[in-house]
């Protein structure tokens, strides 16, 4: 399809993974006689968060595939009773899709959540990743032990709440309404042009109240706590990591709970592979505000 009207550029091919849940979707942009690079979004986010990088990496010859994750953007949610655990999931997302295009050595790029799936399927199988690209993001989130444990609880019970949900009952908003929502969640960290790029994919009419919409992505996602890591996990994956990897991280970028453990991580994987270190001004989602300052490192990293 291809419409670049209103400032969009479009020119991208639907696709659909079946798996056993229902679909993966995600947008080929770029040649499809080439295998791509496989893009990954960050949580709670969707394939839109390449919308404007993609375009111009296919303008210099790169094939982009970039996903939405089950419970985001156009994908399935996970049937009735699962819980997401994220990076963790990611591991047998990636290799669903890997294993249906009967891909040989994979590229993978992703930003936050995607970044760390990225991370994970790098250490799980490394001699089938030649590199990955990173945006604002080393490894998985990690949590002290203590604290992961003593948060355990309340995110349980928080997940047998959001799946009684019914559609009714969930929040419904004009399109202006939506827009500012989303803005206003990102605590300025992406643009309100951003916002709509991201919320094509992001959100969708109501049924049952005419001109309000409601978001696309499993309000199950919420509960992330059994998604994180602990330290150690984290360094182990980082010790069996071999290929080359980017890191772009951005300035100010995402606050951490241990920001010293970022490099620390990158430090951990250049014992065996060969990590490229950038630091770009922007927020966390530098890669979607600003795609232009980083292009040409990701261009230059893929050619090499």
């Amino acid at each position: 399809m291809s419409d670049k009207t209103n400032g969009f550029h479009d020119d991208f091919e639907e696709v659909r993974v079946p798996v056993p849940w229902g679909h993966i979707s995600g947008k080929w942009w770029g040649p499809k006689s080439t295998q791509p690079i496989l893009a990954i979004h960050g949580w709670q986010d969707n394939a839109g968060t390449f919308d404007t990088l993609a375009p111009l990496l296919a303008a210099k010859g790169h094939s982009i595939l970039c996903v939405d994750l089950p419970g985001h953007g156009l994908s399935s949610h996970l049937a009735d009773g699962h819980c997401y655990y994220l990076f963790w999931d990611g591991i047998h997302i990636v290799r669903r899709i890997v294993k249906h295009f009967n891909w040989g050595k994979v590229t993978l790029m992703g930003h936050s959540l995607g970044g760390g799936i990225a991370f994970l399927y790098a250490g799980t199988y490394p001699d089938q990743v030649d590199k990955y690209i990173s945006f604002d993001i080393a490894s998985p989130s990690v949590r002290d032990p203590a604290k992961l444990v003593a948060s355990i609880p309340e995110c349980v019970d928080k997940f047998l709440k959001y799946e009684t949900l019914t559609p009714e009952q969930m929040p419904c908003y004009k399109y202006k309404d939506m827009i500012d929502i989303v803005e206003e969640a990102y605590k300025g960290g992406v643009s309100r042009r951003s916002c709509e790029v991201m919320m094509r994919r992001g959100m969708r009419p109501a049924e049952h109240k005419e001109g309000h919409f409601v978001f696309n992505r499993d309000p199950r996602l919420k509960v992330a706590a059994l998604a994180f890591m602990t330290p150690d996990q984290v360094l182990q994956f980082a010790a069996r990591t071999t290929c080359r990897v980017l890191n772009i991280r951005g300035n100010p970028g995402m606050k951490f709970d241990f920001p010293e453990f970022y490099d620390r991580v990158l430090d951990a994987i250049d014992k065996q592979g060969k990590v490229e270190r950038h630091v770009v001004e922007g927020s966390h989602h530098l890669h979607l505000n600003n795609p232009e300052r980083v292009v040409d490192i990701v261009d230059q990293f893929l050619a090499s």
